[in-house]
């Protein structure tokens, strides 16, 4: 399969780029610039353009098989005005200029598109499951998710078979949130968050892979996924596992919820609460997680 792939420079798109061609598909990399020395793996090439404004690049979209849309600013910063346009703005605007480019085609009829979003589209919702056909919750992360999926859904009107893949948080002990985390625990300075209640969505890296290969070989599973392990946990089971992971004591209390929105502002909130996602459509259809528990991906990554 021929596949073209926004964001496939970043964290999980470069992770994807490697396993999808290593599984024989033929990857496209669109990307803002080709920088000196930068190197894929065979069976992959770079598409140079900027995926946030119409362009040549464009002409290329449709003579491949499947799209994988990745792009997208990274909400890991504090959120202020500014920043808060550019996640939309990267967000939105490369998956209209998607679709715009296979709507030039007009015979795009079964091609494949799947486009990234996030658990964040449920809201905070408390202790409550959150599966596939839960509504959205009305703050900036879950909006802005929300308008983002409504632009990928404009595919199906030129014939794409659309899938939204709602992202849990990716555990990779190199890049992420995860990589972040890990050398403050090392320095047995890993705490808690606020109360330490809320539920923490997560899938590891490995698996995220997997179910990527697995929609596009499987191809009738469309709209809505859940990409997050079976077994979401609250912030205080996280906190356990990765100090028990890495061999080191969790004993400082929580860090208190104030402190981190006067640090963090708007952001804090992502952190402070969460989702208790449930991937039912993926385990409906038959896949298998490598990794169901907390504690066994945290080991997993970390080695």
């Amino acid at each position: 399969m021929k596949v073209l792939m926004t964001g496939g420079t970043g964290f999980v798109g470069s992770i994807l780029t490697r396993d999808l061609t290593r599984s024989n598909h033929r990857v496209t990399v669109l990307t803002r610039s080709i920088r000196p020395g930068t190197t894929l793996p065979p069976g992959a090439e770079f598409l140079e353009g900027n995926p946030v404004e119409p362009g040549p690049w464009q002409d290329r979209v449709p003579e491949h098989d499947a799209i994988l849309n990745l792009a997208g600013a990274s909400i890991f910063t504090r959120w202020t005005k500014r920043t808060k346009k550019v996640l939309r703005e990267s967000r939105i605007r490369t998956t209209r200029n998607l679709v715009e480019a296979l709507a030039r085609n007009g015979q795009c009829a079964g091609i494949r598109f799947l486009s990234t979003s996030a658990v964040g589209y449920y809201g905070f919702s408390g202790d409550e499951e959150r599966t596939e056909e839960s509504p959205p919750g009305d703050d900036f992360l879950a909006t802005l998710a929300r308008d983002w999926e409504r632009e990928a859904l404009e595919a199906r009107e030129v014939g794409a078979r659309v899938t939204l893949l709602r992202f849990g948080v990716v555990l990779d002990g190199r890049e992420g949130a995860l990589a972040r985390m890990i050398p403050l625990f090392r320095k047995y300075l890993g705490s808690p968050l606020g109360s330490g209640e809320q539920w923490f969505s997560w899938i590891h890296v490995r698996d995220l892979a997997a179910i990527y290969r697995f929609l596009l070989e499987k191809g009738d599973v469309e709209g809505p996924v859940n990409c997050t392990a079976p077994n979401p946990v609250r912030n205080r089971e996280l906190t356990r596992a990765l100090a028990e992971a890495l061999g080191r004591p969790a004993f400082l209390p929580a860090v208190p919820g104030v402190v981190m929105r006067v640090v963090l502002g708007e952001f804090a909130n992502v952190l402070l609460q969460g989702q208790r996602a449930i991937p039912g459509r993926l385990l409906d259809a038959g896949f298998h997680f490598e990794f169901n528990r907390i504690g066994e991906a945290l080991k997993d990554v970390i080695d």
